[in-house]
């Protein structure tokens, strides 16, 4: 999320400046967000949707953001080929139609004439192909983050304005599920930056306005505090927005958001509603819905076999026993009040690709000191035991994105942990430092031991699985995980055809990398948001709630009675 596209990992950039600057401006920010900023249309002036999320948009250049949001903010401002629709089904959007030929080499979308962005250009497929054209000549540097949605692509022809040719090295089975993850973007905005070797992609700010091709308009954005849309009378859809404009206001934390739509600052509250917060939002009369999410959360471990120190956590016994002493369980009941399942594999059940046969371990502390006796690793004096010449004692990276409920997971991992003679303790950094914190030094992720972080992948499940082949590491890699067999069949589940086929291939990845825990995963959390009962048209998405990155359809529905 990316993803993201998927994704995922959004930023919450907290440091006691950010707060303090926040609560010195809250009601300026609010002000914001109310006041009738986008010229009115058929909707009511002043018909804008407030929304409360606590996860900052990090960037506004799609080839470096990593937040949620920032997909979030591309998905309304900028065209894509095709769309899911309620039923998470792939639909036409800015595509029309398509067909494969040449056995899966060669797919053809037709797109809507008569399109424009926002500044009156004109839209058609050439910026499609311009985009994909990019994306894929600087693939192994600047682009590298949008890079798997194009993968075998040979290249991107355009026989007129409305027609898309895509050209692949080999059968490519699920195209239209990738062009739904990839914006369009104006070519005559990002050409002059895709120019010479590329390096200008990545550090191209993108600063609003932009010039969209969406149903809305990007219009303004302040890091770390607020994001503003309008409605963009360019729209080529046939569906039109009933508001004019939303917004979206970061806050310092979950308590602040959920007060701030109890007080009628807010109108709704985004997927990051914590589960401890439903029935004080229910007794307030607000609307709470919940749906199974396409995220997990996770227990990161350095999978690179080149770790500088503590290599004793590359021993599979060792990881088998950290399993054992987690209890999934408790985090479910506990920390989620049960608005959660317990984890197991990188693929959620809701995507309907989760491999049902590979279950997580259970709770079992004896189980655990059992292999780590066995492995050799003895007790020392204080109860923590020994590997080498130094305790088993680790720090865990922990972005502060995940405070809240992710506190109290930590909790019940450390006591877990300490009963099998671990030791574990927090490191709290903001999302980017977090980032670097991993991938330290230079992309090679030889420094750190463990991390605590979270996945929100798109409903198929190439993306995900991208994140643990060897191309990843240094980009979307969390984990440093690199193993030829396992890249293998991501390359082969990204050729068939079959769907069938496909599902056994994507079996058999789930069950190396659950084989290997880069990750253990620890619980599937559920999307909770809620909003105020005089907003009406929300569609609930299991990616990250009502608005999310894989389709508009909350935003062009929803409107005030």
């Amino acid at each position: 999320m990316t993803p993201t596209e998927a994704r995922r990992k959004a930023t919450g950039h907290e440091t006691a400046r950010h707060r303090l600057r926040r609560a010195l401006r809250a009601g300026l920010m609010v002000a914001a967000l109310a006041a009738p900023t986008f010229a009115a249309s058929a909707a009511q002036a002043g018909d804008i949707l407030r929304i409360g999320a606590t996860l900052p948009i990090d960037s506004l250049n799609p080839f470096v953001a990593n937040a949620d949001y920032a997909s979030v903010a591309y998905q309304y401002a900028y065209p894509f080929l095709t769309t899911y629709d309620r039923d998470l089904k792939i639909v036409p959007y800015f595509a029309t139609s398509w067909e494969p030929s040449d056995g899966g080499r060669v797919w053809t979308f037709h797109t809507r004439p008569g399109a424009k962005w926002s500044d009156g250009t004109p839209l058609t497929a050439k910026d499609a192909a311009f985009t994909f054209n990019m994306i894929n000549k600087f693939r192994t540097g600047s682009t590298a983050r949008l890079s798997g949605w194009v993968t075998n692509l040979v290249k991107a022809e355009t026989p007129d304005d409305n027609t898309l040719v895509l050209t692949y090295s080999a059968p490519a089975g699920h195209v239209p599920v990738q062009m739904q993850a990839l914006p369009i973007l104006p070519a005559h905005v990002w050409a002059p930056i895709a120019e010479g070797d590329g390096t200008k992609i990545t550090s191209f700010q993108n600063e609003t306005p932009w010039v969209s091709g969406g149903p809305f308009v990007f219009a303004k954005h302040a890091k770390d505090q607020l994001a503003l849309f309008r409605r963009n009378p360019a729209w080529w859809g046939e569906k039109k927005p009933a508001i004019d404009g939303f917004g979206l206001q970061f806050f310092a934390n979950d308590d602040a958001m959920v007060t701030a739509l109890v007080s009628g600052q807010i109108d709704m509250t985004g997927s990051q509603t914590p589960a401890t917060a439903v029935e004080t939002l229910r007794k307030a009369g607000m609307v709470v819905d919940h749906t199974p999410s396409t995220g997990f959360k996770t227990l990161i471990l350095n999978s690179n076999t080149a770790k500088k120190q503590h290599r004793e956590l590359l021993d599979p016994k060792v990881r088998e026993a950290m399993e054992y002493a987690i209890d999934r369980d408790a985090i479910v009941k506990s920390a989620w009040l049960g608005y959660s399942t317990p984890g197991s594999t990188i693929v959620a059940p809701s995507t309907g690709w989760h491999d049902t046969a590979i279950k997580g371990l259970p709770f079992d502390i004896e189980k655990a000191n059992a292999l780590l006796d066995a492995a050799g690793y003895k007790l020392g004096p204080n109860g923590v035991r020994i590997a080498g010449d130094h305790p088993m004692a680790y720090e865990v990276i922990f972005p502060t994105e995940e405070s809240g409920t992710g506190d109290r997971v930590f909790q019940i991992i450390r006591a877990g942990l300490a009963k099998a003679g671990i030791a574990i303790s927090m490191r709290k950094l903001d999302t980017e430092a977090a980032s670097e914190a991993i991938q330290a030094p230079d992309g090679k992720y030889e420094d750190f031991d463990l991390a605590m972080w979270n996945w929100v992948p798109p409903v198929d499940p190439d993306f995900v699985l991208s994140v643990l082949t060897c191309a990843q590491r240094g980009s979307t890699s969390d984990t440093g995980y690199c193993n030829p067999e396992y890249d293998a069949l991501y390359a082969e589940q990204g050729k068939q055809v079959d769907e069938a086929a496909r599902r056994a291939t994507v079996d058999k990845m789930q069950a190396l990398a659950y084989a290997a825990r880069p990750y253990i995963v620890l619980n599937y959390p559920d999307v909770i948001e809620a909003h105020n009962p005089a907003w009406k048209g929300f569609v609930l998405s299991p990616l990250v709630g009502s608005v999310n990155n894989i389709s508009p359809e909350t935003l062009l529905s929803v409107h005030k009675e």
